[in-house]
């Protein structure tokens, strides 16, 4: 394997994630860890029931071939003293919701020039542990750089901070984590944007129900299992309805800090 250059910044950060889901003696599982590509660009398009996925995908695919994923995330969180910089520091993609267009060229400059982009296409954590629909932006990130994307499905990771839920500290020590890492999916440059996108869902779904379906702990009544499955989370309805509300009171928020 040709050596990568030195990022002291990013090995700092994946050492301290080490130490703690050593720590809280994670338990991981992942299948389909040969579809992580072992060089060139791809885009990592994850589920997202918690708040704590990018450190567990990157987690897994360094100890899997050392590669580092650049995640694209918010300009409010580069905008924060200390995480800024650490964000930079890592290379991640900053993205500014008023000019959305300069995080996408960036995006895809860096997935031509060989690099792994964390994505989440749901666009927010789903309180009711399905996937919701996802924006297409995933899939046109892959047709630009011509690119594959590679989906992945974890769970697990809610139990450790997710959100609208306070977990106490000794709830999060020794919970199973499991990944799949999905078939990479090739977006041709005729191909129906909206089409791939919904296809994407569908597998991201199908992943997470496969995942659910050999968890070793039983989920019936609890939290982070969803209705359907027999456990107390928010359904599809409520977490939408939840979610707006939220947003609203941002808005207003925003609204008297102007």
């Amino acid at each position: 394997m040709k050596r990568r250059p030195s990022e002291p910044i990013y090995s700092t950060a994946i050492g301290v994630g080490r130490v703690l889901f050593a720590g809280l003696r994670t338990k991981r599982s992942a299948t389909g860890l040969e579809n992580i590509p072992p060089h060139g660009g791809a885009v990592i398009a994850m589920t997202h029931f918690g708040y704590l996925e990018f450190a567990l995908v990157e987690w897994q695919t360094w100890l899997h071939n050392r590669r580092r994923i650049r995640f694209m995330a918010t300009k409010r969180a580069f905008d924060k003293p200390g995480v800024g910089w650490l964000l930079r520091g890592m290379r991640h993609i900053s993205v500014d919701m008023k000019a959305g267009a300069a995080a996408f060229e960036n995006a895809v400059s860096a997935l031509k020039s060989g690099e792994l982009v964390g994505v989440f296409p749901e666009a927010g954590v789903s309180s009711s542990f399905t996937v919701r629909e996802l924006k297409s932006g995933a899939a046109r990130l892959a047709r630009d750089a011509g690119v594959p994307i590679i989906p992945v499905a974890v769970w697990g990771g809610q139990r450790l901070i997710t959100k609208n839920r306070t977990i106490p500290l000794r709830q999060r020590f020794g919970v199973p984590v499991h990944f799949v890492f999905g078939q990479p999916i090739v977006v041709g440059e005729n191909d129906d944007i909206t089409q791939v996108t919904g296809s994407l869902r569908e597998t991201m779904q199908t992943m997470v129900d496969s995942l659910q379906a050999s968890y070793p702990v039983d989920g019936t009544g609890q939290w982070w299992q969803p209705r359907s499955l027999g456990g107390t989370a928010p359904t599809v309805a409520e977490a939408a309805e939840a979610d707006a509300q939220r947003e609203l009171r941002r808005e207003a928020e925003r609204a008297a800090e102007g």
